[in-house]
């Protein structure tokens, strides 16, 4: 299947994540699992959220603020989950900490951690980051399921276009009632933008996120529009 226009694709995760239900808080604080395949080829990837958690902290603190719970995995079975953080320079100082090892993807880890996160407390939404997927499409798509009717949406992000990894990716974002879109190393300011966009609607909603369209760029600007 030919990939989507960058705009069109865009566009249709966008109005995806203006689709999703409203998000549950806890309190006034949004919460969010950022979630990310730290396997050998993810460095740079990984390197780029760093920057980019600051800017979704700092877009949510007239919403209420967002709590930021980061996930990853790595290596031979290696998964860790940081506690719950509301402050950039705290979570960037633990992430700084980690470096990318060879390694299998452990999503359905990811999956199950969010579920059992979810049953403690209210969790807004679930952000996925990895370029491929190594495990059983079937035992992801139950388990995504299960965050679906627990209100948890899942928006996932592909790095590259990999078929078997597209195909589960778009499923578990059906599935979640959440979003899915792939970029490339070119699209850095574009994810950084609707990774702005996501931690938006986690801590104030759909309302939220339509306001926040009227301060972004021309181009992603133009692209929120279409929602409205």
């Amino acid at each position: 299947m030919p990939a989507a226009a960058p705009d069109t694709a865009i566009a249709a995760f966008l109005r995806q994540v203006a689709a999703a239900p409203n998000p549950m808080k806890l309190g006034n604080v949004g919460r969010l699992i950022f979630a990310i395949d730290a396997t050998a080829s993810r460095q740079e990837t990984w390197d780029g959220a760093c920057r980019i958690q600051a800017e979704m902290f700092s877009e949510t603190v007239s919403l209420g603020g967002l709590a930021i719970q980061m996930c990853y995995f790595r290596g031979i079975g290696e998964f860790r989950a940081m506690p719950w953080l509301t402050d950039s320079q705290a979570l960037v100082g633990r992430m700084a900490e980690v470096t990318c090892a060879s390694g299998n993807t452990q999503i359905i880890r990811v999956l199950r951690h969010t579920i059992a996160e979810a049953g403690k407390g209210r969790v807004s939404a679930l952000v996925y980051i990895g370029d491929a997927m190594e495990e059983s499409a079937n035992v992801l798509a139950d388990l995504s399921g299960k965050l679906g009717v627990l209100g948890v949406p899942m928006f996932v992000f592909q790095e590259g276009d990999e078929p078997n990894a597209r195909c589960s990716f778009r499923q578990m974002a059906q599935l979640t009632h959440g979003a899915y879109i792939h970029f490339d190393a070119g699209s850095a300011k574009t994810l950084r933008d609707l990774l702005k966009a996501v931690a938006v609607y986690a801590a104030g909603g759909r309302k939220a996120l339509t306001e926040y369209a009227e301060r972004l760029g021309a181009d992603v600007l133009r692209l929120l529009q279409q929602l409205k």
